[in-house]
């Protein structure tokens, strides 16, 4: 008699739990755990992607990320950590700028820490960073506007995108929701991925604060490769192995600080 976990669908729900814990998976090493033929394990990940519960890539399957959550949900999770890449992420700031926020969780976090005397001009279509700035006098506050799109937290229609081109920036904090060395950056809203890419061409400079969660993840539209941004802000505990490689590719990488607890 079998063990449930070498039956197909006790091996599939093993796979799944693994992916859904955030690991990536290689098909090769999945085969010679559970001893099967890589082909009944591509059929698992076919299977598990049709579910929604991963993404194919070459030789094995990415997670899916869990930015996919709608805003109002993401802005309560991790909170110190995102403290603790803001505060990192001030370092790249100098007086008299032109930045952009762009929507989520983290840039919010950021968006609350900005120093108080450098004279910033800040540009937003993130309605909870702009209404954390809006009463700050010793800034220029910039709102893009356009309809609303409660999930992302902002603005990201082609109004929007016909606004941001009437700017160039010094320096742009992107968001996104998944990062693969492989693959790059990608975003689960295809306006939102539409916003992201123009500001990108419309910056001099970029910087990217990432938690480890979204680290080997998938979401179904690109960005662009890990090239495109200037420095990433990862966390003090992100793995060695994505520090070691985006440097190799030529970014800048500042690591946070343990977050307060």
């Amino acid at each position: 008699m079998h063990d449930l976990q070498d039956l197909p669908l006790g091996r599939r729900r093993r796979i799944a739990e693994r992916l859904v814990s955030g690991q990536a998976v290689v098909a090769t090493l999945l085969a010679r755990e559970f001893g099967v033929s890589e082909d009944a394990i591509r059929r698992d990940l076919r299977a598990l992607a049709r579910e929604g519960v991963c993404r194919r890539v070459y030789g094995g399957a990415l997670p899916l990320s869990t930015a996919s959550a709608p805003f109002e949900v993401r802005s309560g999770e991790d909170r110190a950590r995102k403290r603790a890449l803001a505060r990192a992420a001030l370092a790249l700031l100098r007086e008299r700028q032109t930045i952009f926020l762009d929507t989520g969780s983290t840039t919010l976090r950021l968006a609350e820490l900005l120093p108080r005397d450098y004279g910033l001009r800040v540009v937003t279509n993130s309605l909870p960073a702009a209404a954390a700035l809006m009463n700050r006098s010793d800034l220029s506050l910039i709102v893009i506007g356009g309809s609303v799109n409660a999930t992302v937290g902002g603005c990201v229609d082609a109004r929007a995108l016909a606004e941001l081109r009437r700017f160039r920036f010094d320096l742009c904090f992107l968001g996104a929701c998944a990062l693969s060395l492989r693959d790059g950056l990608a975003g689960f809203d295809m306006g939102d991925v539409d916003v992201k890419r123009s500001v990108l061409d419309l910056s001099s400079a970029s910087a990217l604060m990432m938690t480890n969660t979204k680290i080997d993840t998938s979401a179904p539209f690109a960005i662009g490769p890990v090239t495109d941004i200037s420095c990433f802000v990862l966390e003090h505990d992100a793995p060695e192995n994505v520090v070691s490689a985006l440097r190799a590719a030529g970014a800048e990488v500042r690591i946070a600080e343990t977050p307060d607890s």
